[in-house]
């Protein structure tokens, strides 16, 4: 699991970025298919990210993406709760509701939008004392112009919500259970429903959306139907996972003891031994995991990066070898391969590394890491045109399109014309210069 510099728009002051993780991708993309599928949308149109921050929030934004919020996934119980949030957020998709524009979305963002969420009284909770401020000054209506979800929209998409879970033959029981921890959750930030004027929310009130879906759950053939027990299995690895690369390890021993000798338990465990800088016990965390699965290529992925990370990328070739092998070189572990023969400094290994890297960014080009080695491969070699078309990739990923186009049209004047590199340099120095000229025309 990384944490990558791929900054929201509206967030980059808050630096929050894009966690990318195979397995916990993997099983986004198994949770919410059936759900994707039911809401008419082409799977490969749709996207469920997962961002680095523990607050609570859901939302959907450019088009066709939803993004979770790694605080959302830690707070919910199994993995039918996460899929009723997704088929809500599905619904703002399929009702045209998604957030646009760079200052619709800063707008939203500041005011902390749960667009399954809390609700009013969360919501103002999650914007702290500046949102309230903003809506008893009088600009609730400025707020609402660039906030994405309306009470009737909000409304819209609990309806369109139940449809694709009924349709998916996935039950409401999850979605229910949500919306009651989340109205705990105001409670308990000391908002009660009755301190607000529900037609100043954009959201309707909890207690009024659970009775309504309630009634609507009951009637559905799938509301007794319980949840896939292999997907909740690889939930409860996943948040585990999550809570101990996030987490400080003081909290992820106290949450996963050593008595807890669980699958979870010994993955959280693990990271938070590696983030302490006990190696040994970090990895004997792992072997326990790999003892009782020794062909599970996650486990194998983290014995490698924790050997990598560790100064011993010599020792992590042959799991992670092994790991991308087992995935057909899933991108984001080939990526974690090839960081690990070049991290052995032995040129041996830097043409391996390279074509691992390159077919990693042929399937995933929204990877900076694997365009930062392949940048170091190719500057080690002597490839300085494509060097610096690796660092034009990973520059425009972050937004810094003064220094993109610099090293897109460095690297154009050294590749061959007409090349993919070449029109690939070309294609970034275009994007650089509308992003520039856009931001221009703003000031």
């Amino acid at each position: 699991m990384v944490l990558l510099a791929l900054l929201l728009p509206w967030q980059q002051a808050r630096a929050q970025s894009i966690l990318r993780d195979a397995e916990t991708e993997t099983l986004l993309r198994d949770m919410s298919a059936p759900l994707v599928k039911a809401a008419g949308l082409d799977p490969r149109n749709v996207d469920v990210v997962l961002v680095g921050d523990m607050s609570i929030n859901a939302f959907v934004m450019n088009g066709q993406v939803v993004y979770l919020n790694a605080g959302l996934i830690n707070t919910a119980d199994t993995a039918n709760q996460v899929q009723g949030v997704i088929a809500h957020e599905l619904g703002h998709i399929t009702g045209g509701h998604a957030i646009t524009g760079e200052q619709g979305a800063k707008a939203a963002g500041n005011i902390s939008i749960l667009s399954l969420l809390l609700g009013a009284a969360a919501a103002v909770a999650g914007g702290g004392e500046a949102a309230m401020a903003a809506v008893m000054a009088g600009q609730s209506a400025a707020m609402g112009k660039y906030l994405a979800f309306s009470r009737a929209q909000e409304s819209q998409a609990d309806a369109a919500g139940a449809a694709y879970l009924s349709a998916a033959g996935i039950s409401g029981r999850g979605s229910l259970e949500f919306f009651k921890k989340l109205e705990q959750e105001g409670y308990r930030r000391g908002y009660s429903q009755a301190d607000m004027d529900p037609f100043m929310s954009t959201h309707p009130l909890e207690g009024d959306r659970i009775a309504t879906l309630l009634e609507v759950y009951q009637k559905d053939p799938a509301w007794t139907r319980p949840s896939d027990p292999q997907l909740e299995a690889r939930f409860r690895r996943a948040k585990a996972k999550l809570f101990g690369y996030l987490s400080e390890p003081q909290q992820t021993h106290a949450a996963y003891p050593a008595s807890d000798t669980s699958v979870p338990a010994r993955y959280a465990r693990a990271y938070a031994w590696h983030k302490e800088a006990y190696l040994d016990k970090a990895l004997a965390e792992v072997d326990a995991l790999l003892a009782e699965a020794p062909n599970d290529p996650y486990f194998l992925e983290l014995k490698g990066q924790i050997l990598t990370e560790a100064g011993k990328p010599a020792e992590a070739l042959g799991p992670l070898r092994r790991a991308t092998d087992l995935t057909g070189n899933q991108p984001l572990i080939a990526t974690t391969f090839g960081h690990a023969l070049v991290a052995t400094e032995d040129a041996a290994h830097l043409a391996e590394a390279a074509r691992v890297l390159r077919a990693a960014v042929a399937r995933d080009r929204e990877n900076p890491d694997a365009w930062y080695q392949l940048g170091q491969i190719y500057s080690q070699t002597g490839d300085l045109p494509r060097a610096r078309l690796a660092s034009a990739e990973m520059q425009a990923m972050r937004g810094a399109w003064p220094q993109a186009l610099s090293s897109a049209e460095a690297a154009s004047d050294g590749l061959t014309r007409g090349t993919p590199d070449w029109l690939r340099a070309q294609d970034i120095a275009l994007q650089s210069r509308a992003a520039l000229e856009q931001a221009r025309r703003r000031r």
